[in-house]
């Protein structure tokens, strides 16, 4: 496994082989099909720009910036009520300006589309079946739905949030919030409480968009108790929008003095004919969750303008997007995919929304059924994150034998690194034609840093190459670019969709400590950090890229990430609990393992009913996907003298780094404590 970046450069064994043959090329047809190719071609005819391969590309995307972003507003033809002055202000991170003066509704993108004769959603649910919706029907729901917060006295600025699981009326809401200026933010309903209110409250909502329930497994999960929680955790409600959906007899629940009930079907019955808010470029779209290491929720705010050129970039052109393609990612709507998902719509695409289980340890289906799922909807590009993809394989699925894939030209991975054994199972057992796009970026900047091509070959265990417009490099500690060697992943200028800035950050002093505090480039400018290990990969026709995971403590488990500091805070509430310290052992090429280390109240009192309890409270209050795979009992949790956990250093210390590279034991208050952690990894080398 790799060490810590610029100490070492990864061992043969730990990466894909540089001198390997590619998995796949793609054939002349596809090369030709491809957006990237017309792109190209009108890139030489209407600009004179020609460019000896995908390389030659980047680096002018990168180079000429405003060339680049003005050429993909021209050749999309993105619909700007007034065009901009100029595409950004030259600014430095974090403070650069986008389309200075534009006026723009990112939802004018996505209903050009509305004459379209194939559906916009299509939608399949363990609670409310399979079904439709047409462009035409999304338009007038969404009209309808914006017309009804208007009333409600919902404007510009204003915040809109859902509890809702993958289902169209998530979509709706979303698009009839962006229509009328408000801000969208949404959790899934398997969340606990804590957590959504943790994000939720920060945001002081107007209204919330909230199911009665879910359906997962073939298990009803009644969610009223839940909603009740946050209805009282939320003042600042004005109203309810109650979306009946796994159990359609459920009574909505009764209104207060200050918070109005509505039900789903009466807030549709409005006028249609509402035309989307024409907005400044900078004006917020939605509010998404990546949580630090302390403290709440850290709560990213994105603009109209920069996610609709950026989603042009990453989700149309890279993804080679086609109206009337059937994309299917399956997501938990509390994962920045389901956003960028949504994009799809941005090219024409049709989406395909599943709300269910994924497992195969659920009653009604096994780790088939979303190939299967695929397979019966006809679905062109299938999106799984890199967990899933990696339990197929275990499973010994073999998807081209229990489904009919022949629509199916495109794999996506995402969420964590994909590890080579998955490659070679997706060539295999998929099949040999299809293109396998794995991507890596962050809900930070709600896209892609490294990301596929269709014209590109695909080699074991990479990403084929950065994502143009997007300058990333891997840096050593000292602040030096490298090339195929372990370094952090950085971005040395701005891009459209980074964020506007952290809700209640005023002086941006959290925003800058997030990812500004470690490099700055020659000239003394902030650099973005983003907190992954990064090897770019120089090959023929493009520089590819692999991740080697967090180099920060923040948990990510399954795309869906969550602050060290939320867990604590659930499992420090329990009164057997003095301390605790948790770190999440994600790598390259092998399943992610989350450790939780407990200091008892008394010592030694670690049973079976304890865990049992912990993971239980973890499940309810969090998450089910931050449920530790181990709980250990230790003495106490090693800290700094200020008494900080020794997260990071104990995650590189078990990752397999000597002691003496990860912490200096005379900085901490007890560094007797480190002993049980050195034998720990000692013990569970094999990680």
């Amino acid at each position: 496994m790799p060490e810590a970046p610029g100490q070492t450069t990864p061992t043969s064994a730990s990466v894909p082989d540089g001198s390997a043959q590619p998995l796949w090329v793609p054939s002349a047809e596809r090369r030709e099909r491809a957006l990237i190719t017309r792109f190209e071609r009108w890139l030489q005819q209407e600009r004179g720009l020609h460019f000896d391969g995908y390389e030659a590309l980047w680096h002018w995307s990168v180079d000429e910036s405003e060339a680049f972003w003005s050429a993909i507003v021209t050749f999309f033809d993105l619909p700007l009520r007034v065009p901009p002055s100029r595409m950004c202000d030259g600014q430095a991170m974090p403070n650069t300006q986008w389309l200075p003066g534009a006026r723009l509704n990112l939802v004018d993108q996505i209903f050009r589309h509305a004459g379209s004769t194939a559906p916009a959603i299509v939608y399949d649910s363990e609670a409310a079946g399979c079904g439709s919706v047409g462009w035409a029907e999304l338009r007038a729901q969404v009209a309808a739905l914006a017309h009804q917060l208007r009333d409600l006295g919902v404007g510009p600025g204003d915040r809109v949030v859902a509890f809702l699981p993958n289902i169209p009326q998530a979509v709706v809401g979303f698009l009839a919030a962006a229509s009328v200026g408000a801000i969208w933010s949404m959790c899934s309903p398997d969340m606990g409480p804590t957590s959504v209110l943790d994000r939720f409250r920060q945001i002081e909502p107007q209204v919330l968009l909230a199911v009665d329930s879910y359906r997962f497994g073939g298990r009803l999960h009644d969610r009223r108790e839940v909603l009740a929680n946050l209805v009282a955790g939320l003042p600042s409600l004005r109203a309810l929008i109650w979306v009946p959906h796994g159990d359609p007899a459920a009574p909505p629940p009764p209104a207060t003095d200050t918070c109005a009930v509505i039900p789903w079907a009466q807030a549709l019955t409005g006028p249609v004919d509402t035309a989307p808010a024409a907005l400044p470029a900078s004006h917020p779209l939605w509010i998404l969750y990546s949580s630090g290491t302390t403290g709440l929720p850290k709560a990213i705010v994105h603009g109209h303008g920069g996610v609709l050129i950026n989603g042009m970039v990453n989700m149309v052109l890279h993804n080679d997007l086609h109206p009337g393609d059937r994309v299917l990612w399956a997501v938990n709507t509390s994962w920045m995919v389901w956003n960028a998902h949504v994009l799809s719509l941005l090219g024409g695409a049709t989406l395909v929304l599943y709300d269910g289980a994924v497992t195969g340890s659920c009653p009604t289906h096994d780790w088939s059924h979303l190939w299967q799922l695929a397979g019966r909807l006809g679905v062109n590009v299938l999106g799984l994150g890199a967990a899933i993809h990696q339990a197929c394989m275990k499973a010994g699925v073999i998807p081209r034998e229990v489904a009919d894939l022949s629509a199916l030209r495109t794999v996506c991975s995402t969420g964590s690194p994909l590890s080579p054994e998955a490659y070679r199972w997706i060539y295999g057992a998929v099949g040999p034609d299809v293109w396998l796009n794995t991507v890596s970026g962050g809900t930070d900047i709600a896209g892609g840093f490294l990301v596929g091509l269709p014209t590109l070959p695909v080699y074991l265990g990479e990403m084929q190459c950065r994502t143009l417009g997007t300058r990333v490099e891997a840096w050593t500690d000292e602040g030096r670019p490298v090339l195929d060697a372990v370094g952090e992943l950085v971005c040395t200028q701005a891009l459209p969709s980074m964020p506007l800035y952290f809700w209640a950050d005023e002086d941006q002093s959290r925003y800058r400590e997030s990812y500004f505090d470690s490099f700055t480039d020659t000239q003394g400018r902030p650099v973005w950090r983003h907190g992954d290990w990064l090897r770019l990969v120089p090959r023929p026709q493009a520089v590819g890229g692999v991740i080697y995971g967090r180099s920060d403590a923040t948990i990510n488990r399954q795309g869906v990430r969550m602050g060290t500091a939320e867990i604590y805070r659930v499992v420090e509430g329990l009164s057997e609990v003095l301390d605790s310290m948790v770190v999440d052992l994600e790598f390259f090429g092998r399943d992610s393992r989350m450790i939780l280390f407990l200091q008892l109240r008394v010592p030694g009192t670690l049973n079976e009913s304890l865990d049992r309890r912990l993971r239980q409270t973890i499940r309810n209050q969090l998450s089910a996907r931050h449920v530790p795979d181990e709980i250990v009992e230790v003495r106490g949790i090693p800290k700094t003298m200020s008494g900080k956990k020794l997260e990071l250093p104990i995650r590189k210390l078990l990752l397999g780094q000597p002691l003496e590279r990860v912490v200096k034991p005379d900085t901490l208050a007890q560094p007797e404590l480190l002993d049980a952690f050195v034998s720990f990894a000692a013990r569970r080398a094999e990680f």
